[in-house]
């Protein structure tokens, strides 16, 4: 699972590996868990292209691991290298979701490192721009609308993998 911040990866990510019978993770607690520090701390102490580093090894070490579902944190994908290792070992989706939508959803956390400036709704609409054209690299994209459910937009993300043959067949 692909996206920005707030359109909804963990909870459909986690919604859909239910359906799927598979292990959902999600790489930012992958990487708190590692670092036994918080993606806050991380960046705060050590930067972000450290961050960026270590993101790209979790996600090497986890995608060579059994059939999962993975949320990667919003800036991952951007990565040539990580886009390349889930083409290598998985399907990405692209959740993608409009600015409003996501404003809404991450205005109020205090966790989002990248939205600690002055004018985080500028900042959050500048990184939006800055990554739409990346995440429409995904191989499948699955809307996210703020009027469906977490099981209605996960009924749409299987409906765009079924279309995809090779998209399920390790988790049958």
């Amino acid at each position: 699972m692909v996206g920005m911040m707030g359109a909804g990866k963990s909870a459909i990510g986690t919604a859909l590996a239910r359906r799927l019978d598979v292990p959902f993770l999600d790489s930012d607690a992958e990487i708190e868990r590692a670092a036994s520090r918080t993606i806050a701390e991380i960046f705060e102490r050590d930067g972000e292209e450290f961050f960026r580093d270590r993101e790209t090894q979790v996600i090497a070490r986890l995608l060579d691991g059994d059939p999962m579902i993975l949320a990667t944190g919003g800036g991952a994908f951007l990565r040539k290298n990580n886009r390349t290792l889930i083409g290598a070992k998985g399907l990405s989706v692209w959740l993608r979701a409009d600015l409003d939508l996501l404003w809404q959803r991450v205005r109020h956390k205090s966790t989002r490192p990248l939205l600690q400036t002055k004018r985080p709704k500028q900042t959050l609409a500048s990184l939006y721009e800055a990554r739409t054209p990346v995440y429409a690299l995904a191989d499948v994209t699955v809307d996210a609308d703020p009027h469906c459910s977490i099981e209605e937009t996960t009924e749409r993300v299987l409906k765009a993998l079924r279309v995809r043959e090779d998209a399920l067949a390790e988790c049958r």
